[in-house]
C-alpha cells in the first residue's frame, strides 16, 4: 500500500523490451534507497513495481503486459514519480493506493488559476461512478481531491507545492494520466451489490457452535 504522497521525482531511463514486457531502468534521485531491499514495492507514476534490482541511487523492475496494456508512462524514458511502500508506522498524509491503476484518463485542460492551476480529466465510463466530489483520487500516483465531476470529466485544483515537487507540471491537454479510485467506493459498491443479491448460502457458514 501506498498514500499518494510523492518522496522523489526519478526517471526512467531505460525501457528495454524483453518478449511482450518491459524491464525498466530507474533513477531515484532524492528518494532514500537504505531501507529498500529487492523485492520491495515502489509505486512508479502510481504504478506498483516489484524491485528486481538493486543499486545505491537505482532500480531495476520487471513489468508484465498486461500491466503495460492497463497503464500509461511505463514504456520510454521520462521523469516519474516515486514512493515507497507505507510501513505501519507511518503517516497518512494522503490516502489509501493500492497502486492498481483502475484506467487511463486524458488531460482535458490544464489551465491557472490564482496561485494554482487547474486540472481537468476525462475518466473511462467505468470508473467515474467511484469518483466523488471532495473525494480522493490517485494521477500518476499523486493522492489528490476532487473539486467538481460532471458525467466523466472532474476537476482538480493543483497548489504550487503538488507542481514543485511531482510531474504534473508538466502535463498538457491530450496528456494520458494513469487514475486509481479510492479502493472504500469499491467496497461500499460490493457490499451493496452483495445486499441486494440476498445469497441463499449465506445462512450456517458462520455457524461454528
Amino acid at each position: 500500500m501506498f498514500t499518494g504522497i510523492i518522496q522523489s521525482v526519478g526517471a526512467i531511463t531505460q525501457a528495454t523490451p524483453v518478449g511482450t514486457d518491459i524491464q525498466l531502468a530507474i533513477i531515484t534521485n532524492k528518494l532514500d534507497m537504505l531501507d529498500v531491499q529487492l523485492g520491495d514495492s515502489i509505486a512508479v507514476n502510481g504504478v506498483c513495481l516489484t524491485v528486481t534490482t538493486l543499486g545505491v541511487n537505482q532500480f531495476e523492475a520487471h513489468v508484465s503486459h498486461e500491466t503495460l496494456s492497463v497503464t500509461t508512462g511505463l514504456d520510454k524514458p521520462h521523469p516519474v514519480n516515486l514512493e515507497k511502500a507505507l510501513r505501519l508506522s507511518d503517516r497518512l498524509g494522503g490516502h489509501l493506493v493500492s497502486g492498481h491503476v483502475d484506467g487511463v484518463g486524458e488531460v482535458v485542460s490544464f489551465e491557472p488559476l490564482g496561485d494554482c492551476w487547474r486540472l481537468e480529466i476525462r475518466a473511462p465510463h467505468a470508473i467515474s461512478k467511484y469518483i466523488a466530489i471532495k473525494g480522493s483520487i490517485c494521477i500518476d500516483g499523486v493522492s489528490l481531491t476532487v473539486n467538481s465531476i460532471t458525467n466523466d470529466i472532474f476537476s482538480i485544483n493543483l497548489i504550487p507545492h503538488t507542481l514543485e515537487n511531482t510531474t504534473l507540471q508538466s502535463l498538457a491537454r491530450g496528456h494520458r494520466v494513469n487514475l486509481e479510485v479510492d479502493p472504500i467506493a469499491r467496497y461500499v459498491e460490493r457490499m451493496t451489490l452483495w445486499g441486494l443479491e440476498k445469497p441463499e448460502n449465506l445462512e450456517g457458514q458462520n455457524n461454528n457452535a
